[in-house]
C-alpha cells in the first residue's frame, strides 16, 4: 500500500499520514489456486485470533499450517496505521499455545521501532511479558505486570485484548491497536454476507436514502429497500415459542443487543428491542410493475447479484466517510464486468474518500490505467516450492498508455492459468456411466 516514487499519476489515490504516503487501492490479480484467497483467509484468520482472543481448535490450526509450513509455528504480522500512530503487531503460535506476541510502535523504516509489550511462552507454559520501561516505573506497573504473569495470560490465549480492557493510560497503545482489528479492519468473503443491513437501513436514514440511490442507479429493478417489522410474538407464532423464549431471554441478559438469524429461506431476521417491545426487523426490496403499482419481493427472490450489491452497500458507505480498510476476495462474484468496473472507477476518481479497498479478481476488464496506478495493481503466482509469489505491475516498467489489460491476457505478467494440456485432452475417450 505504499506509493512507488516514480509515479505521479492519480495523486488523489495518495492518503498523507504523519511521516508515510498510502494508496488508497490495491488489486491482486491470478491463475485459481494461485494463493489469491489465501491471503485474505490468513489476515482474516489473524483477526479473528486477535478479537477473540482465543487460539482456535488444534484441527483448525493444522489445517492452517499445512498451508503455513510442515514444521514449525504459524507466523503473521501486519503493520497498520490507527489514530496517526503506526504499529507492528506480530503473532507467533503452536497447536497449543502462543509462542510469541508482540506490539510495537512502528518507526516506519526510519526510526527505532518502540516497544508496546512483547510476549514469549517458555518451556512448561512460563508466560514473560515485556512492558515499556514507562510502564515499569511504577510500583502499579510491576505490580500488574507479575499478575498478568502469573494469573491473566493463559499460553493458549492472546494477550492483546487482555491489555486493551484494562484501565491504565500507559496502556493505551494496546487499546488503539486492537479498535483497528475489531472495528476498522473489514474482511468480505464470497460466503459472507452482510449483516444487519434491515436494522441499519431502519435506523440510518441518511445511509437509506444513499443505499436506495445507489441500487436505482444500478438499473437492477430494485426501487426501495424497506425494512418490515414485527413483534417477536407475531414472527414466530405459535408453532415455534420455544426458538422464541431463547431469543427473547438472550435479549433480556443483554440490553441494548442485536441479534442476527437466518429463516428458512437464507434471509437475515434482526431481533432488537426497541421502546421495551421486542420486534423482529427483515429486509425487503420494492419493484415496479408495468401498470405502474408497486410489488414486494422477499430477498431470497432478488437475483444474486443484487444481493452481493446490497452485500456492498455499507462497504462502500465507509469507504467514503470512513478511515477504515477493506478486504474483499472476488469482488467481481455475481456482478456484471461493466458495473464493477463503473464501481470502482468511481471510487477511484473520488477524491473525497477516506477508506482503503483491496481486493482479489479475476475480472480483466478493471485493468485499466485510467482507474488503477501501476503500484496499486498486483499479480500472485505459486512458485515451485508450492508458496505464493506477489510482485506489482511497477516491476515491468511499462507506459501509462499502454493496454495492461492485452498484455496481461497475453500472459506478459505472468499470474494466469496455464492451459496446454487442454488441447491433449480428450475427454470423449472416457467411457462415462
Amino acid at each position: 500500500m505504499i506509493p512507488a516514487p516514480r509515479f505521479t499519476r492519480l495523486n488523489g489515490h495518495k492518503y498523507q499520514f504523519p511521516g508515510i504516503e498510502l494508496l488508497k487501492l490495491a488489486s491482486f490479480y491470478g491463475a485459481n489456486g494461485a494463493g489469491k484467497s489465501n491471503l485474505i483467509r490468513a489476515l482474516a484468520f489473524l483477526r479473528d485470533i486477535v478479537v477473540t482472543g482465543d487460539l482456535p481448535s488444534p484441527m483448525v490450526l493444522r489445517r492452517m499450517r499445512h498451508f503455513h509450513t510442515s514444521e514449525g509455528p504459524i507466523v503473521l504480522a501486519v503493520e497498520f496505521i490507527n489514530q496517526d500512530i503506526p504499529y507492528i503487531y506480530a503473532l507467533e503460535i503452536g497447536e497449543l499455545a502462543v509462542h510469541k506476541e508482540e506490539l510495537y510502535i512502528s518507526g516506519l523504516g526510519k526510526h527505532e521501532d518502540k516497544l508496546v509489550f512483547e510476549r514469549t511462552t517458555k518451556e512448561g507454559g512460563k508466560t514473560v511479558l515485556q512492558l515499556s520501561e514507562e510502564f515499569l516505573k511504577s510500583e502499579e506497573g510491576r505490580v500488574l505486570k507479575g499478575i498478568l504473569e502469573s494469573n491473566l495470560i493463559k499460553q493458549n490465549k492472546t494477550c492483546l485484548k487482555i491489555l486493551s480492557e484494562l484501565d491504565n493510560k500507559l496502556l493505551n497503545d494496546t487499546r488503539n491497536a486492537y479498535q483497528w482489528f475489531m472495528h476498522k479492519l473489514m474482511i468480505i468473503t464470497p460466503e459472507v454476507r452482510s449483516g444487519g443491513l434491515a436494522h441499519r437501513l431502519d435506523i440510518d436514514q441518511e445511509f437509506h436514502r444513499y443505499a436506495e440511490q445507489v441500487l436505482c442507479s444500478f438499473s437492477v429493478g430494485i426501487k426501495k429497500l424497506l425494512t418490515l417489522k414485527k413483534p417477536i410474538e407475531k414472527f414466530f407464532g405459535d408453532d415455534n415459542k420455544q426458538d422464541m423464549e431463547v431469543l427473547l431471554n438472550k435479549i433480556s441478559e443483554s440490553p441494548g443487543s442485536i441479534l442476527g438469524l437466518f429463516n428458512k429461506d437464507g434471509e437475515e431476521v434482526m431481533v432488537v428491542e426497541e421502546d421495551g417491545v421486542v420486534v423482529v426487523k427483515q429486509l425487503k426490496t420494492e419493484h415496479s410493475t408495468k401498470d405502474g403499482s408497486s410489488v414486494m419481493f422477499d430477498l431470497s427472490e432478488e437475483s444474486d447479484g443484487s444481493i452481493r450489491l446490497m452485500d456492498y452497500l455499507p462497504a462502500f458507505k465507509d469507504l467514503l466517510t470512513k478511515d477504515m480498510t477493506y478486504f474483499i476476495d472476488e469482488i467481481e462474484r455475481s456482478i456484471h464486468p461493466l458495473l464493477i468496473k463503473e464501481i470502482i472507477g468511481k471510487f477511484s476518481a473520488d477524491d473525497k474518500t477516506k477508506g482503503q479497498l483491496i481486493f482479489t479478481t479475476h475480472e480483466s476488464n478493471l485493468l485499466d490505467q485510467e482507474i488503477f496506478r501501476q503500484d496499486e495493481i498486483w499479480f500472485v503466482e505459486k512458485n515451485p516450492s508450492g508458496s505464493s509469489d506477489l510482485y506489482s505491475l511497477c516491476d515491468f516498467k511499462e507506459h501509462n498508455t499502454k493496454d495492461i489489460r492485452k498484455g496481461y491476457l497475453a500472459g506478459r505478467y505472468g499470474s494466469i492459468p496455464f492451459l496446454a494440456n487442454l488441447k491433449d485432452l480428450n475427454w470423449d475417450a472416457y467411457d462415462f456411466k
